[in-house]
């Protein structure tokens, strides 16, 4: 009996313990919210600075635009300190903000802009990327423009501002109004396997994301259509169902801002008019006139220059995993301007020849950025050439580009050996004076041991993942029961699978997906080893050249897949906690370079990281339903 009352005032003491260690951590947590809510500043133009000026009409502007922001980076909402990094290298550049009426005074009567302007945009209307960003906004006293939907603000969904929010940042100084139209939805849509599942909301059109292809369409864009691409309206139900948008947005914001944002950005970009009709762009067209004064009605691109329609604008939307050196890889060859890349740790960066690209050491990492459509390219500057190797590192660029690795490399690489992940494909290559030669490869999913789908198990996953989604969201009962009786039989059909014959199902792979592999090579005389994940994945005879200089390589990877059809051709590789060994004989190595934090700076990383830990375990970011532009 008392081992048992011992044991109970030990687990409530514990319990103790921990409620007071969670109050301590969200009071902690709650102070930085406070601080980071806190307006202490106003902004301040361009004019009031001593800002450069352009001495002609025609250096134009940048304009980016973030989907959202969030604590930490999670495609498709860039994390803080990433943004913060993207936009603190901007200033660095000399960039400043300009404004709405900045850009009309520039096209309209002709008014010189900044020689380095940036135009700043948030879309979506997110009440994250309001609290992530004011803090940036304020210490680099740049302007954003947030735009809105205005369906969200009836919905009274936390995760997006309402009018009053919108007036609040509005009187910080830091923020004016813009909307991406009155809803975000889908028609016409396909899935890949032609299947025709109609008009979808966010909701149902994130639930079936990844069985999409690009046949679809914006809820302003087109007529709806039936399977076989038959308008299911005529032309004055397209009119009045177009126009009841534009009508109901100028009626909400009037009511509850005052006023209708003069900025639009149309749904879908790059659709060369205003939609992907004739008839369709006509009626987008009147209303935009009549309502906004300016419309972005491309994406891909950043700069716009004297002679652009003011309803024509471009602009770039930076993805959460660019890293800064990507983003002005962009931003340089956009402009056609040279721009000064960041370094990071100057003391690892001497150690290095960057030859191609652009590379950044920071914390345990080495960043690596490509050119466009081309490669990234660094040399360690070793003091003498070695042969024998041990090298460990984890890629964590994304799985569409290539990370390379040389050894026993010459000055011009006419001679090595090299070992690459390459769109998710393990390459061993070497070359001896000629042509590189391959070696080996192997696909990294068969060396996970997952288990090929054919294409009849996917085409199936996808139809019933279709009406799984539409028995859940029917507006009726009786729907629902149709849905589910019918995803019940389909669940009883037979999908041949590929040890029965069929063909297997190859995913494209999309631009966005993250790659992260532990990678061990083992270089000695003829022989290379490379360890993957912890797991061999290849032990193959090499020759014994008598180089040896190691290189780091990227590369982009191609189009790769995307529902958004992003035009992005410049590739980061990121080699995190690379450590490079010289065997000098028996079981003895001398280290040549090691990325990792060492010492009491090494501390105050791993205490950072721990930290990050138990945010994440106290604030769990509220899910993004990633929504296709």
């Amino acid at each position: 009996m008392l081992a048992n009352e011992n044991w109970t005032i030990q687990k409530q003491k514990q319990k103790r313990r921990r409620v007071i260690v969670q109050v301590g951590i969200l009071l902690i947590i709650a102070f930085f919210s406070i601080n980071a809510l806190l307006t202490l500043k106003t902004y301040k133009p361009y004019a009031e600075q001593n800002v450069a000026m352009s001495s002609t009409l025609d250096t134009g502007f940048v304009a980016l635009s973030y989907f959202g922001v969030a604590r930490k980076s999670e495609q498709p909402l860039i994390g803080i300190d990433r943004l913060h990094e993207h936009l603190k290298a901007l200033k660095d550049q000399g960039y400043v903000t300009i404004t709405q009426a900045d850009i009309l005074a520039y096209y309209q009567v002709g008014k010189p802009l900044p020689a380095k302007a940036l135009f700043l945009m948030f879309e979506d209307g997110r009440r994250d990327t309001a609290i992530f960003s004011q803090k940036i906004l304020e210490e680099l006293n740049f302007k954003g423009t947030m735009l809105t939907y205005p369906e969200n603000f009836k919905k009274k969904d936390p995760k997006f501002l309402v009018p009053d929010d919108l007036i609040d940042l509005e009187k910080t100084t830091f923020w004016e109004m813009g909307t991406n139209g009155y809803r975000l939805a889908f028609i016409n849509v396909f899935d890949r396997y032609d299947n025709y599942l109609g008009e979808l909301d966010p909701l149902k059109h994130a639930k079936v994301a990844p069985y999409l292809s690009r046949k679809y369409n914006h809820y302003l864009m087109d007529y709806i259509r039936d399977e076989y691409g038959v308008p299911k309206e005529s032309y004055a139900r397209m009119r009045e169902r177009i126009s009841y948008d534009y009508e109901i947005l100028e009626d909400i914001y009037e009511k509850q801002l005052g006023y209708v944002p003069r900025l639009y950005i149309l749904m879908h970009s790059n659709t060369g008019s205003f939609g992907n009709n004739d008839r369709v762009s006509a009626v987008n067209e009147y209303w935009i006139n009549k309502l906004f004064t300016m419309n972005f009605n491309r994406e891909g691109y950043s700069f716009n220059k004297q002679g652009s329609s003011l309803y024509d604008l471009t602009r770039m939307q930076p993805q959460a995993y660019w890293h800064t050196n990507h983003l002005l890889m962009r931003i340089k060859y956009d402009i056609n301007q040279n721009v000064e890349f960041v370094q990071g740790d100057a003391d690892k960066h001497r150690n290095w020849e960057t030859i191609k690209g652009a590379a950044e050491m920071m914390d345990e990492t080495i960043v690596l950025t490509s050119l466009p459509q081309d490669r990234g390219l660094l040399r360690l500057k070793n003091d003498k050439p070695f042969r024998n190797v041990s090298l460990s590192v984890n890629l964590k660029g994304n799985r569409l580009g290539m990370q390379k690795i040389y050894l026993r490399a010459d000055k011009d690489l006419t001679h090595y050996v090299a070992v690459a992940i390459f769109n998710n494909s393990l390459y061993v290559t070497e070359k001896t004076g000629g042509a590189e030669q391959e070696l080996y490869k192997l696909d990294l999913d068969s060396h996970d041991g997952k288990i090929p789908v054919s294409i009849p198990q996917d085409k199936k996953a996808a139809e019933m993942k279709a009406l799984e989604v539409f028995a859940r969201y029917a507006p009726s009962a009786s729907q629902a029961k149709i849905y589910t009786e019918r995803l019940q039989e389909k669940s009883g059909e037979d999908a041949p699978t590929v040890d029965e014959g069929a063909d297997q199902y190859v995913p494209v792979i999309s631009p966005h997906q993250k790659g992260n592999r532990n990678v061990n090579l083992t270089l000695k005389g003829k022989d290379l080893r490379v360890v993957i994940d912890e797991k061999e994945a290849a032990a193959v005879k090499v020759s014994a050249l008598n180089t040896g200089l190691v290189y780091l390589e990227t590369a982009w990877g191609g189009w790769g897949f995307s529902q958004r059809n992003l035009a992005d051709d410049v590739y980061d590789g990121v080699f995190e906690q690379l450590v490079i060994m010289e065997n000098t004989g028996a079981e003895q190595k001398a280290v040549v370079f090691d990325s990792r934090r060492k010492g009491f700076g090494g501390m105050i990383f791993k205490a950072k990281q721990y930290w990050n830990i138990v945010l994440d375990w106290f604030m769990p970011r509220t899910p993004f339903d990633e929504q296709d532009k």
